[in-house]
């Protein structure tokens, strides 16, 4: 079963629910990166190697990624269907919060 992230998060919520007090994008990354554990690990932390590990990289890497497989230009099945409906900000938080996470190779110097 694909899931995507509007199926996880909201469909086309770009901001957490009504009430919520989150503010800082890398907690909102957090969340909306829930439909990205079953491939890229927690913590963006890959348990399978043709699935890279996203934590520690780069923000602006990471985001400009995301944005090509949004726009087709950069090719994969599973994530241009699942960064079609990604926003502007979530591809923000989502950058956000994979870039503050540990890297593994940070994890064993």
């Amino acid at each position: 079963m694909i899931l995507t992230l509007a199926a996880v998060y909201g469909c086309g919520q770009s901001a957490p629910p009504a009430g919520a007090e989150i503010a800082d994008p890398v907690a909102l990354g957090e969340r909306k990166a829930r439909a990205c554990v079953g491939c890229h690990g927690p913590k963006g932390v890959s348990r399978v190697a043709s699935y890279p590990s996203l934590a520690g990289k780069d923000k602006a890497y990471l985001a400009e990624q995301l944005r090509r497989f949004k726009s087709g230009e950069r090719q994969n099945p599973m994530m241009n269907a699942m960064a079609v409906n990604v926003s502007e900000t979530d591809i923000e938080h989502l950058a956000a919060y994979y870039a503050a996470q540990t890297s593994p190779e940070a994890e064993h110097d």
